[in-house]
């Protein structure tokens, strides 16, 4: 099928693009701002779906909105009318279309032009009254406060909160596309409004604080929990912002005569990953712990880790290697140690199941000896 994307070179035109061309049975057509007006008589004849993007939320002066927002619509109207045809069509419109500001009404008159559409000539309208969209790409100073916070505390630059208790609505822009992409296929509809979910609600002051988290979690190696939800989004989007010469950041490094040890990455409740090398010969270990695990898995080299029982002495050994996707798990009450035996240098990565606490370490020196 071929789709018309009006306002392909905007925030959301853009990531909707990028995510359409990943596919082999959509061909998608462009206008944009720099286009003739006049020439979407030509490209709206060639389509099967429409998604009006373009508009416009922060001219020069009042009298654009209605150039840019009504006028540009009522335009895309008379083309779609023009064809005969009933095409299909999704327009971005605003929350502030419920409101009585210049922007709100020109944003609700387009609305109007699209459902006088929908009456007279049968093409299916879906309407999205979106609230903030954030994500990749979205211009900073601009009209969103994740874009400008994100940019700024990525470059080290101040941010201003005249309300940190200020209420936020938020949809983030993967969740949009996949919506936007449903509707096209057919997938979902509204009656003509369609909601995006999830949408998420933050304060300002909320917001700037998981931000700035972002940024000294480098320093702690304690990350967020970026896994779900609203901090997965803010975290994908923040990343977005960083320049390239700040896509790299060191961590530490210990070293002895034994090897190297490093710390990756430490979590909130999931423990810490980190790992270490060993020289030919080298046993690292001789301790057991009361509650804390770990996972060791060898990438390179030969291993052998030995275990004894601190209450009743059994003994137990065994042996990996690099070629090997092995993970050995040591077992709370058995004192354990890992012994390089090839030739060439060892690399073990390793999980422990809790952050390090220097204080409370909960280990405890055992030689493990061999057995009797």
């Amino acid at each position: 099928m071929k789709v018309l994307i009006t306002g392909a070179n905007g925030f959301v035109g853009k990531n909707l693009v990028a995510h359409l061309k990943e596919r082999k049975d959509v061909e998608v057509l462009r206008f944009c701002r720099e286009d003739n007006i006049a020439s979407l008589h030509s490209l709206v004849s060639e389509v099967d779906f429409i998604f009006h993007l373009a508009g416009v939320n922060r001219p020069q002066s009042v009298e654009e909105f209605k150039v840019g927002n009504t006028d540009l619509t009522q335009a895309l109207c008379a083309a779609v009318a023009a064809t005969g045809r009933h095409i299909p069509l999704l327009y971005t419109s605003s929350i502030q279309a419920e409101l009585s500001n210049a922007y709100g009404s020109s944003k609700r008159d387009a609305e109007e032009a699209l459902l006088n559409l929908s009456n007279q000539n049968g093409s299916r309208v879906h309407l999205f009254r979106l609230p903030n969209v954030f994500g990749k790409w979205a211009r900073p100073n601009y009209n969103s406060a994740v874009a400008t916070f994100c940019h700024n505390i990525a470059h080290g630059l101040p941010i201003s909160i005249n309300d940190a208790d200020a209420k936020i609505s938020l949809v983030y822009i993967d969740d949009v596309i996949k919506c936007f992409v449903a509707v096209m296929d057919g997938e979902q509809s509204g009656d003509p409004y369609v909601v995006v979910d999830p949408q998420y609600s933050t304060t300002v002051g909320e917001l700037s604080a998981q931000l700035h988290e972002f940024k000294t979690s480098r320093q702690s190696m304690i990350t967020e929990r970026v896994g779900t939800g609203l901090v997965r989004a803010l975290y994908s989007t923040y990343l977005s912002y960083l320049p390239p010469e700040d896509f790299t950041y060191e961590v530490p490094k210990y070293g002895d005569d034994r090897g190297v040890f490093v710390e990756m990455l430490k979590t909130k409740d999931s423990g810490q990953f980190s790992y270490f090398t060993a020289h030919p010969g080298i046993t690292r270990g001789g301790h057991y712990h009361h509650s804390k695990t770990e996972k060791f898995l060898v990438i390179k080299g030969k291993a052998c880790f030995r275990f004894r029982h601190i209450a009743s002495g059994e003994f137990y050994e065994l042996f990996t290697d690099g070629d090997t996707p092995e993970i050995v798990e040591t077992v709370p009450g058995w004192s354990h140690d890992i012994t390089n035996v090839g030739e060439n240098e060892m690399i073990v990565m390793l999980w422990a199941n809790e952050i390090f606490d220097r204080e409370l370490p909960d280990t405890y020196t055992m030689p493990v000896g061999t057995q009797a």
